[in-house]
């Protein structure tokens, strides 16, 4: 008898266990897809800062989605992206402003 109930309360315990080491998973999961987008809108904004600081706007002009285009000291065009990187535009992709 006493087997049997040592045997319930071991399944038991591994069955609770198993269950909230699945919960801190995905709870750990959405914690870390939070901070990668925290991580990345810090990004985008100081290098947005920084290029407006250290390069020129491109004045009437945007990017393919309607981006702020900068040119750098080696005349080069250039948006930021949603991460923060420098995306370097071709002649073709520079379009007018729409007012």
């Amino acid at each position: 008898m006493k087997l049997k109930t040592i045997r319930a309360g071991v399944v038991a315990m591994t069955i609770t266990a198993a269950a909230l080491l699945g919960s801190h998973v995905t709870m750990a999961q959405g914690i870390d897809s939070t901070a990668k987008k925290v991580g990345n809108k810090t990004a985008s904004i100081a290098v947005k800062g920084a290029s407006k600081v250290t390069d020129k706007t491109y004045k009437g002009k945007e990017g393919p989605g309607g981006q702020t285009v900068y040119i750098n000291k080696k005349d080069k065009k250039y948006y930021v992206d949603e991460k923060g990187k420098k995306v370097y535009l071709k002649p073709s992709q520079i379009r007018d402003k729409k007012d």
